[in-house]
């Protein structure tokens, strides 16, 4: 594949500083050299520019940094497209989980105007199903997969065009451990398929991501894959923007993504979260790198 990697150093979805630093700290831990071991071309378009938060304001304390985030979500969405009108892969570096906004709105264009049915892998300690009326925080990084699927506030469901990303359907939420009550109802209310860490441990990772890409390859041609580190236990990476306990092992996390590679249905794949202030001499994003390469291939022997 040719791959075109974009950061998106934006922590203003956050609740806590840091996550801006994930792009740089991937790149330092060798994405682009492991990619291209295992025989992938990658180009790296650099980092998207996003403001501060000491350069701004919050006009609206249930949608913290709403302005900018929507400007480079929605910078970011043309990016992506413009990669998948190339014929190349995007692999988006955040940043905080809000950058899926403009990831999935570029794929989501992208498929819209081809005519291509799209699916939602999102792999997350989180549900990321808030809207303003309901966040407990006002932190847009807990909502990005209400508003691909058409829910909260207009200016984040309309990046990248007035429509609904992902129709609710065409979405599976895996690793989900820390889901907040009202979240529960839109997860309901809504039908996405979801599987916790209590269901991981009943049944096991590869049955549970072997059953999601069954269901996927029936009913989407374009699959992306929203990764957010902090799925992972934090005794594997410590280094995330909002850690959980009882997450995804080594093993797990790397089993999902190469059963993933194996379909060879991934069109897009982005990791969020990446926390290098909490971090251990960069073990966090030399995982989240690892995952990358299993995701896109690499295998043991």
């Amino acid at each position: 594949m040719t791959v075109r990697i974009v950061g998106v150093p934006m922590d203003l979805g956050a609740g806590r500083r840091g996550v801006d630093m994930g792009p740089s700290a991937m790149r330092i831990a060798g994405i682009a050299e492991r990619l291209r071991e295992i025989g992938h071309t990658v180009f790296d378009d650099g980092d998207i520019a996003v403001k501060v938060p000491e350069s701004q304001q919050i006009d609206n304390p249930k949608l913290k940094y709403l302005p900018e985030i929507v400007r480079v979500s929605t910078i970011l969405a043309h990016k992506v497209e413009a990669i998948m009108e190339a014929g190349e892969v995007p692999l988006v570096l955040g940043g905080d989980h809000s950058i899926a906004m403009g990831t999935i709105s570029g794929v989501s264009c992208y498929a819209r105007k081809h005519g291509l049915r799209f699916g939602v892998i999102w792999i997350d300690a989180h549900a990321d199903m808030n809207i303003q009326e309901t966040t407990p925080s006002g932190n847009i990084h807990g909502m990005p997969l209400a508003a691909v699927m058409g829910e909260g506030a207009p200016e984040l469901t309309s990046i990248g065009g007035d429509f609904r990303k992902v129709d609710p359907a065409n979405v599976a939420l895996i690793g989900v451990r820390n889901i907040d009550r009202a979240e529960k109802e839109i997860v309901r209310r809504t039908g996405i398929a979801h599987y916790t860490m209590s269901d991981i441990d009943k049944y096991g990772a590869h049955r549970i991501i072997g059953r999601v890409l069954r269901d996927m390859r029936d009913k989407v041609d374009l699959l992306h894959v929203s990764f957010d580190i902090d799925s992972v236990d934090p005794s594997v990476a410590a280094g995330v923007g909002t850690p959980a306990p009882g997450g995804l092992s080594y093993r797990e996390t790397h089993l999902i993504m190469e059963t993933i590679a194996d379909c060879k249905c991934m069109s897009s794949l982005e990791v969020t979260e990446v926390n290098p202030i909490f971090d251990i001499k960069n073990q966090s994003a030399e995982f989240a790198t690892e995952v990358v390469a299993s995701a896109m291939g690499k295998r043991i022997i």
